[in-house]
């Protein structure tokens, strides 16, 4: 039998780690158990990705580079004198694109919410409201963006009203609100009707009115909801800003448009397109973290 004074090893001096947030209830060891296993497939399916995407890409160059008419598509898009030269006018252009985006992405929340909130109006004396904004969403949901740039764009300033925009720019952003807003007010539409009923029944019975309920209430679960949709239809955005273009307007498309017509050389797109992956990975990669979050903020109730 061991003394009195023996410590016998237990679970206090086996190494703990770092404590719950607050809040939260203490992992037990089969929690543990799962996370150092999930670690570790983590660790094996990120060597094998890396592995796998190395090979591709070897084998992709060799085989493109490869091709008898690889000299020549060297030369037509992927000129490294021609991308120098075309930069300065294309990176011009895409400061353009980036006002449009920031004007047309604000716009394009205030204007879905408004739509989404009008839709999950009740009461029979809101009925023309919601059947106004359904023609609405369908509408601009199945025209094609290009079409209705070329409507705006070019159909508005032919009516000839008084004071009406000509801007290429306003006309242009104009379009992109039009179409994006009936996406995104099915997306907070969505997250609206997620939230359960229960939850405004709780706040009408706290003395809140329906607005009150809206705001206070329904409206911050929504958004938590939705958010990793809303940042997915903004990298969408990113590179829709692009169509402008058709408009005249000499954004970073059409400054490579330009240069492609006085060199015959279409290295110019093959820059403007790299500007625009530029300026989407960000975006994509805040929006898998964002899912990634909310996630694991579905799942913290199996930590026990």
């Amino acid at each position: 039998m061991a003394g009195r004074g023996c410590r016998r090893p237990g679970p206090l001096l086996t190494p703990r780690p770092a404590a719950p947030g607050p809040g939260l209830p203490e992992p037990s060891a089969l929690e543990l158990d799962r996370r150092r296993w999930r670690a570790r497939r983590s660790q094996r399916s990120t060597a094998v990705a890396l592995a796998s995407t190395l090979a591709f890409f070897v084998v992709a160059y060799l085989v493109v580079t490869s091709a008898p008419g690889w000299p020549r598509v060297q030369a037509t898009f992927f000129s490294l004198d021609v991308a120098r030269r075309s930069f300065p006018q294309i990176l011009t252009g895409l400061w353009l694109n980036l006002q449009v985006l920031v004007v047309g992405g604000l716009l394009v929340l205030a204007l879905g919410l408004l739509l989404a909130v009008l839709r999950t109006l009740r009461g029979p004396a809101f009925a023309p409201l919601r059947l106004l904004v359904t023609v609405y969403v369908d509408l601009f949901r199945g025209v094609p963006l290009i079409i209705v740039l070329y409507l705006v764009g070019f159909g508005f300033p032919a009516l000839g009203l008084q004071g009406a925009p000509t801007s290429p720019f306003v006309l242009g952003t104009t379009a992109i609100v039009l179409t994006y807003s009936a996406y995104v007010a099915e997306v907070f539409r969505a997250g609206i009707e997620s939230v359960h009923p229960s939850q405004r029944a709780a706040a009408r019975s706290l003395g809140l009115t329906h607005r009150q309920s809206m705001r206070i209430v329904v409206l911050p679960q929504a958004l938590r909801t939705v958010t990793p949709a809303l940042l997915n239809d903004f990298v969408a955005l990113q590179k829709d800003v692009g169509l402008i273009s058709v408009l005249s307007v000499v954004d970073a498309v059409r400054a490579a448009q330009i240069v492609v017509g006085q060199t015959f050389n279409f290295t110019p797109y093959v820059v403007a397109g790299l500007l625009f992956v530029l300026l989407a990975v960000p975006s994509a990669r805040i929006a898998d973290a964002v899912s990634a979050r909310a996630r694991r903020r579905q799942q913290s109730g199996s930590l026990l």
